[in-house]
């Protein structure tokens, strides 16, 4: 069996070894490329800074939980494919992995027929999110996140993967502002405590040069309580 798309990449996270092996071989016998990780803190590392399409995430591991692994997604990887593999009796597991995230899980023991099938699937699935893009018009601005750039008039601006997980983290939480210690948390993945550091009041500074909004009537400081994005 090939796979229909042009070599995607799957990162494959599993402490099984056994399963993760097999899993790994089936995947490139089928024509993907393939990374894996052993552990949750080795797949959540990969699963933030890796380029990949898919994710095949088991949810009970040492160090970083598939769980954990989800909840930093959300912030600096929203949109991420994930399948998750999960064992029998799991299934409260199961539907909170959707709740948070997942497109799909299989449950294990599972062949490599239906792992192929459903990677396909949910692959076929996220190129067709793709096609229809993450476009935002903001204050007169057009915000492209699928294209990671900045429209004004007739003036383009590239925006850095860094400054696409701000804002489409600032965009999902519009309603709010949101705090430095929040951004480092799930678009950093860096645990605020005890943490000095001025990263995030630089990345916002960089990407209002990008947005033209030297005036703050798109990204506004809202005082004592962090960023928010004016809709």
């Amino acid at each position: 069996m090939i796979a229909h798309m042009s070599d995607p990449t799957v990162l494959v996270v599993e402490d099984d070894a056994a399963v993760r092996q097999g899993v790994v071989d089936a995947l490139s016998f089928a024509g993907y490329q393939v990374i894996s990780a052993a552990d949750g803190r080795e797949g959540r590392e990969k699963a933030l800074t890796a380029r990949y399409d898919l994710m095949l995430l088991d949810l009970i591991m040492p160090h970083y939980t598939g769980f954990d692994i989800l909840e930093a997604l959300q912030g600096q990887r929203a949109g991420q494919a994930v399948i998750i593999l999960s064992a029998k009796g799991e299934e409260d597991d199961r539907i909170r992995g959707l709740k948070m995230g997942a497109d799909d899980y299989v449950v294990k023991p599972f062949s490599a027929r239906e792992l192929l099938a459903r990677v396909n699937a949910v692959l076929r699935r996220t190129t067709e999110r793709q096609a229809l893009g993450e476009t935002y018009e903001v204050c007169g601005r057009e915000i492209d996140l699928t294209q990671a750039r900045v429209t004004e008039g007739d003036d383009c601006r590239e925006l850095t993967e860094r400054e696409v997980g701000v804002l489409r983290y600032l965009l999902a939480n519009s309603e709010r502002p949101v705090p430095r210690d929040e951004l480092l948390m799930h678009v950093w993945g860096i645990d605020p405590k005890g943490v000095e550091t001025r990263t995030v009041d630089m990345q916002i500074a960089h990407l209002r040069k990008k947005l033209g909004d030297a005036n703050q009537e798109v990204l506004a400081t809202v005082r004592g309580r962090g960023y928010r994005i004016m809709k």
